[in-house]
Protein backbone atom coordinates (compact mmCIF):
# COMPACT_ATOMS: atom_id res chain seq x y z
CA UNK A 1 0.00 0.00 0.00
CA UNK A 2 1.28 3.37 -1.57
CA UNK A 3 1.70 6.16 1.83
CA UNK A 4 0.32 9.46 1.62
CA UNK A 5 2.80 11.71 2.48
CA UNK A 6 1.32 15.29 3.77
CA UNK A 7 1.60 18.76 1.80
CA UNK A 8 3.12 21.61 3.69
CA UNK A 9 2.32 24.56 1.83
CA UNK A 10 5.87 26.13 2.36
CA UNK A 11 9.55 24.32 3.52
CA UNK A 12 10.10 25.66 7.20
CA UNK A 13 13.27 27.92 7.67
CA UNK A 14 16.00 26.94 10.12
CA UNK A 15 14.51 30.34 12.49
CA UNK A 16 10.96 28.15 12.09
CA UNK A 17 12.73 24.99 12.99
CA UNK A 18 14.30 26.61 16.07
CA UNK A 19 11.43 28.17 16.95
CA UNK A 20 8.95 25.41 16.47
CA UNK A 21 9.30 23.70 20.06
CA UNK A 22 9.13 26.92 21.76
CA UNK A 23 5.56 27.47 19.75
CA UNK A 24 4.27 24.19 20.80
CA UNK A 25 5.46 24.19 24.96
CA UNK A 26 3.58 27.69 24.96
CA UNK A 27 0.49 25.61 24.48
CA UNK A 28 1.15 23.26 26.18
CA UNK A 29 2.39 25.43 29.26
CA UNK A 30 -0.62 27.41 28.95
CA UNK A 31 -3.27 24.13 29.26
CA UNK A 32 -0.89 22.89 31.95
CA UNK A 33 -1.19 25.82 33.77
CA UNK A 34 -4.53 26.65 34.23
CA UNK A 35 -6.18 23.72 35.45
CA UNK A 36 -3.18 23.11 38.71
CA UNK A 37 -3.45 27.05 39.35
CA UNK A 38 -7.47 26.63 39.10
CA UNK A 39 -7.07 24.19 41.92
CA UNK A 40 -6.00 26.32 44.33
CA UNK A 41 -8.63 29.08 43.78
CA UNK A 42 -11.68 26.62 43.63
CA UNK A 43 -13.03 27.89 47.44
CA UNK A 44 -12.26 31.57 46.54
CA UNK A 45 -13.79 31.73 43.03
CA UNK A 46 -17.37 29.65 45.16
CA UNK A 47 -17.21 32.27 47.90
CA UNK A 48 -17.19 34.94 45.02
CA UNK A 49 -20.03 33.65 42.72
CA UNK A 50 -21.94 32.55 45.80
CA UNK A 51 -21.84 29.27 45.51
CA UNK A 52 -20.91 25.83 47.66
CA UNK A 53 -17.32 24.72 46.94
CA UNK A 54 -18.74 21.24 45.73
CA UNK A 55 -20.89 22.63 43.18
CA UNK A 56 -17.05 24.16 41.28
CA UNK A 57 -16.42 20.22 40.32
CA UNK A 58 -18.77 21.39 37.44
CA UNK A 59 -16.14 23.93 36.70
CA UNK A 60 -13.32 21.11 36.89
CA UNK A 61 -15.18 18.39 35.19
CA UNK A 62 -16.58 20.57 32.44
CA UNK A 63 -13.27 21.02 31.17
CA UNK A 64 -12.30 17.48 31.26
CA UNK A 65 -15.22 16.36 29.36
CA UNK A 66 -14.60 19.16 26.59
CA UNK A 67 -11.49 17.48 26.23
CA UNK A 68 -12.08 13.48 25.85
CA UNK A 69 -14.92 14.84 23.07
CA UNK A 70 -12.52 16.82 21.16
CA UNK A 71 -9.38 15.41 21.07
CA UNK A 72 -10.63 12.11 19.01
CA UNK A 73 -11.30 14.68 15.81
CA UNK A 74 -7.78 16.33 16.19
CA UNK A 75 -6.17 14.31 13.76
CA UNK A 76 -8.37 14.30 11.23
CA UNK A 77 -8.80 18.41 12.11
CA UNK A 78 -5.00 18.89 11.53
CA UNK A 79 -5.07 17.07 8.07
CA UNK A 80 -7.99 18.72 6.67
CA UNK A 81 -7.30 22.22 7.09
CA UNK A 82 -3.59 22.01 8.43
CA UNK A 83 -1.58 22.21 11.40
CA UNK A 84 -0.88 26.23 11.74
CA UNK A 85 -4.55 26.95 10.97
CA UNK A 86 -5.45 24.28 13.55
CA UNK A 87 -2.99 24.94 15.78
CA UNK A 88 -3.56 28.98 16.12
CA UNK A 89 -7.20 28.18 16.13
CA UNK A 90 -6.60 26.57 19.37
CA UNK A 91 -4.52 29.07 20.86
CA UNK A 92 -7.22 31.91 19.87
CA UNK A 93 -9.80 29.89 21.49
CA UNK A 94 -8.28 28.80 24.91
CA UNK A 95 -6.99 32.44 25.48
CA UNK A 96 -11.13 33.48 24.44
CA UNK A 97 -12.41 31.21 26.54
CA UNK A 98 -9.95 31.88 29.32
CA UNK A 99 -11.08 35.83 28.88
CA UNK A 100 -14.24 34.68 29.10
CA UNK A 101 -14.06 32.87 32.12
CA UNK A 102 -12.09 35.19 33.54
CA UNK A 103 -15.52 38.28 33.41
CA UNK A 104 -17.95 35.43 34.58
CA UNK A 105 -20.20 36.60 37.14
CA UNK A 106 -21.92 33.46 37.64
CA UNK A 107 -21.18 29.51 37.39
CA UNK A 108 -23.05 28.33 34.66
CA UNK A 109 -21.42 31.26 32.32
CA UNK A 110 -17.85 29.94 34.06
CA UNK A 111 -18.93 26.58 33.14
CA UNK A 112 -20.02 27.29 29.17
CA UNK A 113 -16.52 28.97 29.03
CA UNK A 114 -14.57 26.21 30.64
CA UNK A 115 -15.86 23.84 27.64
CA UNK A 116 -14.83 26.51 25.25
CA UNK A 117 -11.32 26.23 26.41
CA UNK A 118 -11.70 22.80 26.51
CA UNK A 119 -12.22 23.03 22.74
CA UNK A 120 -8.83 24.87 22.26
CA UNK A 121 -6.94 22.88 24.45
CA UNK A 122 -8.44 19.39 23.01
CA UNK A 123 -6.43 20.51 20.00
CA UNK A 124 -2.99 21.66 20.99
CA UNK A 125 -1.52 18.90 22.27
CA UNK A 126 -1.53 16.24 19.73
CA UNK A 127 -1.74 18.80 17.33
CA UNK A 128 1.39 20.61 18.21
CA UNK A 129 3.11 16.83 18.82
CA UNK A 130 2.14 16.15 15.03
CA UNK A 131 3.84 19.09 13.78
CA UNK A 132 7.29 17.80 15.72
CA UNK A 133 6.69 14.60 14.43
CA UNK A 134 6.22 15.97 10.48
CA UNK A 135 8.79 18.64 11.18
CA UNK A 136 11.59 17.03 12.90
CA UNK A 137 13.93 13.92 11.89
CA UNK A 138 13.30 10.63 14.03
CA UNK A 139 16.98 11.08 15.04
CA UNK A 140 16.06 15.08 16.46
CA UNK A 141 12.82 14.17 18.00
CA UNK A 142 13.77 13.51 21.28
CA UNK A 143 15.78 16.79 21.79
CA UNK A 144 12.57 18.50 20.16
CA UNK A 145 10.58 16.66 22.09
CA UNK A 146 12.21 16.99 25.50
CA UNK A 147 12.07 20.67 25.54
CA UNK A 148 7.92 20.22 25.23
CA UNK A 149 7.93 18.16 27.72
CA UNK A 150 8.90 20.55 30.31
CA UNK A 151 5.98 22.53 30.74
CA UNK A 152 4.24 19.09 31.28
CA UNK A 153 6.36 19.04 34.46
CA UNK A 154 6.82 23.03 35.20
CA UNK A 155 3.00 23.69 35.24
CA UNK A 156 1.61 21.49 38.15
CA UNK A 157 5.03 22.50 40.03
CA UNK A 158 4.35 26.17 39.39
CA UNK A 159 0.41 25.82 39.44
CA UNK A 160 -0.46 25.85 43.41
CA UNK A 161 2.41 28.21 43.91
CA UNK A 162 1.46 30.52 41.48
CA UNK A 163 -2.08 30.22 42.12
CA UNK A 164 -1.76 30.70 46.10
CA UNK A 165 -0.08 34.16 45.27
CA UNK A 166 -2.75 35.57 43.36
CA UNK A 167 -5.46 34.27 45.81
CA UNK A 168 -3.69 35.83 48.54
CA UNK A 169 -2.64 38.83 46.99
CA UNK A 170 -5.28 39.68 44.06
CA UNK A 171 -8.05 38.66 42.40
CA UNK A 172 -9.27 35.56 41.33
CA UNK A 173 -10.21 36.36 37.48
CA UNK A 174 -6.41 37.21 36.94
CA UNK A 175 -6.00 33.12 37.50
CA UNK A 176 -7.63 32.90 33.75
CA UNK A 177 -6.02 36.46 32.60
CA UNK A 178 -3.06 35.25 32.79
CA UNK A 179 -3.15 33.20 29.61
CA UNK A 180 -4.06 36.38 27.34
CA UNK A 181 -0.39 37.81 27.34
CA UNK A 182 0.91 34.50 26.66
CA UNK A 183 -1.82 33.04 23.85
CA UNK A 184 -1.78 36.74 21.94
CA UNK A 185 2.36 36.33 21.57
CA UNK A 186 1.85 32.39 20.67
CA UNK A 187 -0.67 33.57 17.89
CA UNK A 188 1.50 35.79 16.47
CA UNK A 189 4.77 33.49 16.32
CA UNK A 190 2.72 30.96 15.21
CA UNK A 191 1.50 32.72 12.07
CA UNK A 192 5.08 33.95 11.21
CA UNK A 193 6.86 31.05 12.06
CA UNK A 194 4.60 27.02 12.21
CA UNK A 195 4.93 25.05 8.78
CA UNK A 196 1.12 24.07 7.64
CA UNK A 197 1.29 20.33 7.19
CA UNK A 198 -2.19 19.07 5.10
CA UNK A 199 -2.70 15.63 4.16
CA UNK A 200 -2.50 15.27 0.36
CA UNK A 201 -5.99 13.62 0.51
CA UNK A 202 -7.96 13.41 3.75
CA UNK A 203 -11.23 11.26 4.37
CA UNK A 204 -14.49 12.37 5.54
CA UNK A 205 -15.13 12.64 9.86
CA UNK A 206 -16.46 9.33 11.19
CA UNK A 207 -19.55 10.79 12.71
CA UNK A 208 -20.64 7.68 14.62
CA UNK A 209 -17.19 6.83 15.94
CA UNK A 210 -16.90 10.12 16.88
CA UNK A 211 -20.51 9.76 18.69
CA UNK A 212 -19.21 6.36 20.21
CA UNK A 213 -15.69 7.02 21.29
CA UNK A 214 -16.06 10.37 21.85
CA UNK A 215 -19.63 9.97 24.10
CA UNK A 216 -17.99 6.70 25.82
CA UNK A 217 -14.47 8.77 26.89
CA UNK A 218 -16.49 11.53 28.01
CA UNK A 219 -18.34 9.59 30.65
CA UNK A 220 -15.17 7.59 31.51
CA UNK A 221 -13.79 10.70 32.21
CA UNK A 222 -16.73 12.38 34.17
CA UNK A 223 -16.59 9.42 36.33
CA UNK A 224 -12.89 9.47 37.36
CA UNK A 225 -13.55 13.25 37.84
CA UNK A 226 -16.51 12.40 40.51
CA UNK A 227 -14.60 9.19 41.74
CA UNK A 228 -14.88 9.41 45.87
CA UNK A 229 -17.68 11.58 46.34
CA UNK A 230 -21.04 10.60 47.90
CA UNK A 231 -23.17 12.25 45.79
CA UNK A 232 -23.14 8.66 43.64
CA UNK A 233 -23.24 5.23 44.68
CA UNK A 234 -20.71 2.37 44.51
CA UNK A 235 -23.69 0.92 41.66
CA UNK A 236 -24.38 4.28 40.27
CA UNK A 237 -20.30 4.51 39.48
CA UNK A 238 -20.26 0.84 38.53
CA UNK A 239 -23.21 1.48 36.01
CA UNK A 240 -21.75 4.60 34.12
CA UNK A 241 -17.88 2.77 34.04
CA UNK A 242 -20.11 -0.51 32.54
CA UNK A 243 -21.84 2.45 29.88
CA UNK A 244 -18.66 3.83 29.30
CA UNK A 245 -17.35 0.27 28.25
CA UNK A 246 -20.11 -0.50 25.77
CA UNK A 247 -19.01 2.92 24.33
CA UNK A 248 -15.52 2.42 23.67
CA UNK A 249 -16.23 -1.10 22.59
CA UNK A 250 -19.14 -0.43 20.31
CA UNK A 251 -16.52 2.04 18.63
CA UNK A 252 -13.87 -0.75 18.63
CA UNK A 253 -16.33 -3.01 16.42
CA UNK A 254 -17.26 0.02 14.38
CA UNK A 255 -13.55 0.88 14.00
CA UNK A 256 -12.77 -2.28 12.84
CA UNK A 257 -15.55 -2.57 9.78
CA UNK A 258 -15.15 1.38 8.79
CA UNK A 259 -12.93 2.19 5.85
CA UNK A 260 -11.52 5.11 7.39
CA UNK A 261 -12.67 5.50 11.39
CA UNK A 262 -11.94 7.67 13.17
CA UNK A 263 -9.05 6.31 15.12
CA UNK A 264 -6.63 3.49 13.81
CA UNK A 265 -6.67 0.99 16.40
CA UNK A 266 -5.25 -1.14 14.13
CA UNK A 267 -1.76 1.04 15.12
CA UNK A 268 -1.76 -1.29 18.26
CA UNK A 269 -0.37 -4.20 16.35
CA UNK A 270 2.89 -1.92 16.13
CA UNK A 271 4.87 -3.25 19.46
CA UNK A 272 6.93 0.16 19.87
CA UNK A 273 3.23 2.43 20.02
CA UNK A 274 1.26 0.16 21.92
CA UNK A 275 4.09 -0.34 24.77
CA UNK A 276 4.17 3.64 24.71
CA UNK A 277 0.64 3.28 24.76
CA UNK A 278 -0.08 1.07 27.30
CA UNK A 279 2.89 2.16 29.08
CA UNK A 280 1.85 5.66 29.94
CA UNK A 281 -1.51 4.56 30.98
CA UNK A 282 0.11 2.33 33.40
CA UNK A 283 2.81 4.01 34.95
CA UNK A 284 0.59 7.23 35.74
CA UNK A 285 -1.54 5.20 37.67
CA UNK A 286 1.07 5.07 40.14
CA UNK A 287 2.70 8.41 39.95
CA UNK A 288 -0.13 10.49 37.96
CA UNK A 289 -1.21 10.98 41.69
CA UNK A 290 1.38 12.66 43.47
CA UNK A 291 1.05 16.33 42.75
CA UNK A 292 -2.13 15.42 44.56
CA UNK A 293 -0.92 14.10 47.53
CA UNK A 294 2.17 16.02 48.10
CA UNK A 295 0.36 19.12 48.80
CA UNK A 296 -1.78 17.63 50.94
CA UNK A 297 1.01 15.94 52.92
CA UNK A 298 3.32 19.03 53.40
CA UNK A 299 0.31 21.31 54.46
CA UNK A 300 -2.54 19.18 55.81
CA UNK A 301 0.18 16.73 57.15
CA UNK A 302 3.38 18.62 58.19
CA UNK A 303 1.94 22.44 58.62
CA UNK A 304 3.65 24.19 55.57
CA UNK A 305 2.06 26.92 54.04
CA UNK A 306 0.93 26.60 50.44
CA UNK A 307 3.67 28.99 49.19
CA UNK A 308 6.07 26.90 51.35
CA UNK A 309 4.65 23.92 49.74
CA UNK A 310 5.10 25.05 45.99
CA UNK A 311 8.20 26.12 46.40
CA UNK A 312 9.13 21.99 47.89
CA UNK A 313 7.54 20.75 44.97
CA UNK A 314 9.26 23.01 42.36
CA UNK A 315 12.85 21.41 42.49
CA UNK A 316 10.91 18.47 40.44
CA UNK A 317 10.54 21.18 37.70
CA UNK A 318 13.95 22.59 38.00
CA UNK A 319 15.44 18.81 37.55
CA UNK A 320 13.37 18.56 34.24
CA UNK A 321 14.79 21.36 32.62
CA UNK A 322 18.46 20.32 33.36
CA UNK A 323 18.11 16.99 32.04
CA UNK A 324 16.61 17.96 28.51
CA UNK A 325 20.84 18.36 27.52
CA UNK A 326 21.73 14.37 28.28
CA UNK A 327 18.18 12.18 27.68
CA UNK A 328 19.03 12.03 23.75
CA UNK A 329 22.49 10.45 25.12
CA UNK A 330 21.01 8.20 27.66
CA UNK A 331 19.20 6.95 25.12
CA UNK A 332 21.68 6.95 22.18
CA UNK A 333 23.67 4.63 24.73
CA UNK A 334 21.34 2.55 26.79
CA UNK A 335 17.94 1.94 24.36
CA UNK A 336 14.46 2.79 25.16
CA UNK A 337 14.13 -1.05 26.29
CA UNK A 338 16.86 -0.79 29.34
CA UNK A 339 16.23 3.08 30.29
CA UNK A 340 12.30 2.56 30.48
CA UNK A 341 12.28 -0.50 32.42
CA UNK A 342 14.99 0.86 34.91
CA UNK A 343 13.76 4.08 34.89
CA UNK A 344 9.74 2.94 36.41
CA UNK A 345 11.17 0.67 38.98
CA UNK A 346 13.22 3.83 40.38
CA UNK A 347 9.89 5.51 40.06
CA UNK A 348 8.40 3.40 42.40
CA UNK A 349 11.19 3.27 44.56
CA UNK A 350 11.27 7.12 44.96
CA UNK A 351 7.43 7.13 45.72
CA UNK A 352 8.52 4.74 48.74
CA UNK A 353 11.00 7.50 49.34
CA UNK A 354 8.61 10.12 49.46
CA UNK A 355 6.31 7.95 52.07
CA UNK A 356 9.12 8.44 54.94
CA UNK A 357 8.96 12.30 54.61
CA UNK A 358 7.50 13.14 58.37
CA UNK A 359 8.10 15.72 61.04
CA UNK A 360 11.83 16.78 61.56
CA UNK A 361 12.94 16.15 57.73
CA UNK A 362 14.71 19.35 56.98
CA UNK A 363 13.23 21.00 53.72
CA UNK A 364 16.51 21.10 52.07
CA UNK A 365 16.09 17.57 51.91
CA UNK A 366 12.63 17.22 50.70
CA UNK A 367 13.71 19.56 48.40
CA UNK A 368 16.57 17.30 46.89
CA UNK A 369 14.43 14.32 46.86
CA UNK A 370 11.86 16.31 44.58
CA UNK A 371 14.68 17.25 42.57
CA UNK A 372 16.07 13.44 41.76
CA UNK A 373 11.99 12.48 41.42
CA UNK A 374 12.11 15.28 38.38
CA UNK A 375 14.91 13.60 36.58
CA UNK A 376 13.01 9.89 36.61
CA UNK A 377 9.84 11.97 35.69
CA UNK A 378 11.13 13.81 33.02
CA UNK A 379 12.91 10.63 31.60
CA UNK A 380 10.11 8.61 31.84
CA UNK A 381 7.75 11.00 30.08
CA UNK A 382 9.83 11.81 27.08
CA UNK A 383 10.70 8.46 26.33
CA UNK A 384 7.44 7.15 26.30
CA UNK A 385 6.04 10.36 23.98
CA UNK A 386 8.58 9.80 21.80
CA UNK A 387 8.67 5.89 21.25
CA UNK A 388 5.64 6.38 20.24
CA UNK A 389 6.04 7.43 16.70
CA UNK A 390 9.67 5.86 16.57
CA UNK A 391 7.81 2.86 13.79
CA UNK A 392 4.57 4.93 12.14
CA UNK A 393 4.94 6.84 9.07
CA UNK A 394 3.52 10.00 7.75
CA UNK A 395 0.23 8.77 7.04
CA UNK A 396 -0.49 7.09 10.26
CA UNK A 397 1.10 10.01 12.47
CA UNK A 398 -2.10 11.98 13.02
CA UNK A 399 -3.44 9.23 14.61
CA UNK A 400 -0.76 7.78 16.39
CA UNK A 401 -0.80 11.45 18.03
CA UNK A 402 -4.44 11.53 18.60
CA UNK A 403 -4.67 7.98 20.26
CA UNK A 404 -1.94 8.97 22.41
CA UNK A 405 -2.90 12.39 23.60
CA UNK A 406 -6.45 10.87 24.64
CA UNK A 407 -5.03 8.02 26.57
CA UNK A 408 -2.50 10.59 28.18
CA UNK A 409 -5.61 12.57 29.16
CA UNK A 410 -7.35 9.62 30.90
CA UNK A 411 -4.29 8.16 32.15
CA UNK A 412 -4.00 12.12 34.04
CA UNK A 413 -7.54 11.46 35.67
CA UNK A 414 -6.75 7.57 36.33
CA UNK A 415 -3.68 8.65 38.78
CA UNK A 416 -5.88 11.76 40.46
CA UNK A 417 -8.16 8.99 40.91
CA UNK A 418 -6.02 6.10 41.75
CA UNK A 419 -4.35 8.68 44.65
CA UNK A 420 -7.88 9.39 46.08
CA UNK A 421 -8.35 5.79 46.30
CA UNK A 422 -5.29 4.99 48.03
CA UNK A 423 -5.86 7.98 50.15
CA UNK A 424 -9.55 7.48 51.53
CA UNK A 425 -8.67 3.71 52.27
CA UNK A 426 -5.87 4.77 54.56
CA UNK A 427 -7.23 8.22 55.41
CA UNK A 428 -9.96 7.09 58.04
CA UNK A 429 -12.63 10.06 58.90
CA UNK A 430 -11.25 12.01 56.19
CA UNK A 431 -13.07 15.65 57.48
CA UNK A 432 -11.87 15.27 60.79
CA UNK A 433 -8.41 13.29 60.44
CA UNK A 434 -5.63 15.27 62.37
CA UNK A 435 -1.97 15.72 61.01
CA UNK A 436 -0.63 12.42 62.29
CA UNK A 437 -3.22 10.30 60.80
CA UNK A 438 -2.81 12.06 57.86
CA UNK A 439 0.99 11.48 57.11
CA UNK A 440 0.35 8.10 58.41
CA UNK A 441 -2.61 7.34 55.76
CA UNK A 442 -0.74 9.14 52.84
CA UNK A 443 2.23 7.50 53.74
CA UNK A 444 0.70 4.25 52.87
CA UNK A 445 -1.21 5.37 49.76
CA UNK A 446 2.57 6.06 48.76
CA UNK A 447 4.22 2.97 49.22
CA UNK A 448 0.73 1.27 47.43
CA UNK A 449 1.39 3.52 44.48
CA UNK A 450 5.03 3.38 44.70
CA UNK A 451 4.68 -0.61 44.00
CA UNK A 452 2.20 -0.45 41.32
CA UNK A 453 4.53 2.07 39.78
CA UNK A 454 7.31 -0.88 39.79
CA UNK A 455 4.52 -3.70 38.46
CA UNK A 456 4.04 -1.35 35.26
CA UNK A 457 7.71 -2.42 34.50
CA UNK A 458 6.00 -5.42 33.15
CA UNK A 459 4.34 -3.36 30.30
CA UNK A 460 8.39 -2.19 29.11
CA UNK A 461 9.56 -5.82 29.11
CA UNK A 462 7.54 -6.58 25.90
CA UNK A 463 10.00 -4.49 24.14
CA UNK A 464 12.89 -5.41 22.32
CA UNK A 465 16.69 -4.05 22.74
CA UNK A 466 16.26 -2.75 19.03
CA UNK A 467 12.89 -0.29 19.38
CA UNK A 468 13.31 2.53 18.71
CA UNK A 469 16.74 2.79 17.59
CA UNK A 470 15.22 4.82 14.00
CA UNK A 471 14.54 7.86 17.39
CA UNK A 472 17.25 7.34 19.76
CA UNK A 473 20.11 6.33 17.21
CA UNK A 474 21.14 3.70 19.62
CA UNK A 475 22.81 0.10 18.36
CA UNK A 476 21.22 -3.16 19.96
CA UNK A 477 23.55 -5.50 21.04
CA UNK A 478 22.15 -8.42 19.85
CA UNK A 479 19.95 -8.77 16.36
CA UNK A 480 16.46 -8.50 17.30
CA UNK A 481 14.82 -11.80 16.94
Amino acid sequence: MSVSRPVIQTRPTETAKRLLPWLVAVGFFMESLDTTILNTAVPTIAHALKVAPLSMKAVLASYTLSLAVFIPISGWMANRFGTRRVFASAIGTFTLGSLLCGISSDIHWLVTFRILQGCGGAMMLPVGRLTLVRTFAKSELISAMSFVSIPALVAPMMGPLLGGIIIHYFHWSLIFFVNIPIGIAGLMLVYRHMPNYRARKNYPLDVVGLILFGSGIALLSYVLEVFGEHSLSGREIGGLLALSFALVGAYGLHGSRTRHPLLRLGLLRIRSFRVSVTGNLCTRLGIGGLPFLLPLLYQVGLGYTAIQSGLLIMPQALAAMSLKLTLAQILRRFGYRRVLIFNTVMLGAMLILFSAIDVGWPAWTIALTAFIYGFFTSTQYTSMNTLAYADVNDEQAASASTIASTVQQLAVSFGVAGASLAAALFIHDQPGAGAPEMVHGIHLALRVLGVLTIVSTLVFSELRLSDGDAVSSHKADIPAG
